[in-house]
């Protein structure tokens, strides 16, 4: 069985860069945010071109999953293939031009946290948007055959300390 690919999606601000960064510090291979990597490049924009943006994404994703076949040890991405699959099937209201399915063995969602959502260059969306990409996000999980997991509200060094429990149980 190859190793393990563990996803954390969820909520826009919900800590999930973050706590990357605190597994990638320990060693484990990390795989950043697609969508972060498209507006560093340039674009599409998803406040310009949501559809153009999504469609980045899931190219990226795919590609990223490839990549991870190829590293040794768990693999963490920062969001995935089922994030810019919702966001495809948001911008266009068409179902997605993949399957997403069966990519990932683990699934960890960050749940909304207000007290830590920032705005950025990159992330300009406010909470109310966040919420709702969350509850796509919530429910597109488990329809597409996946268990999810919810991180809890706990500091980044704990909140790895978790998921590296959960792997480990």
């Amino acid at each position: 069985m190859p190793d393990p690919r563990i996803a954390i999606s969820g909520c826009s601000g919900g800590g999930k860069s973050t706590l990357l960064d605190a597994l990638a510090r320990r060693g484990f291979a990390t795989m950043a945010e697609p969508g972060r990597r498209i507006v560093a490049a340039g674009g599409p924009m998803p406040w310009d071109d949501p559809a153009g943006f999504a469609r980045r994404a899931i190219a990226l994703a795919l590609a990223d999953l490839d990549a991870a076949a190829r590293l040794p040890g768990p693999v963490f991405f920062d969001r995935g293939l089922i994030d810019a699959v919702v966001a495809f099937e948001h911008a266009t209201g068409e179902a997605a031009p993949v399957d997403p399915a069966n990519r990932y063995d683990r699934v960890f969602l960050a749940p909304p946290w207000p007290e830590i959502h920032v705005v950025d260059d990159a992330r300009r969306h406010g909470m109310d948007e966040a919420l709702a990409e969350y509850a796509r996000l919530e429910a597109a999980w488990p329809g597409f055959g996946y268990a999810v997991e919810r991180l809890p509200k706990i500091d980044v060094e704990a909140r790895a300390d978790f998921v590296l429990a959960r792997l480990e149980g």
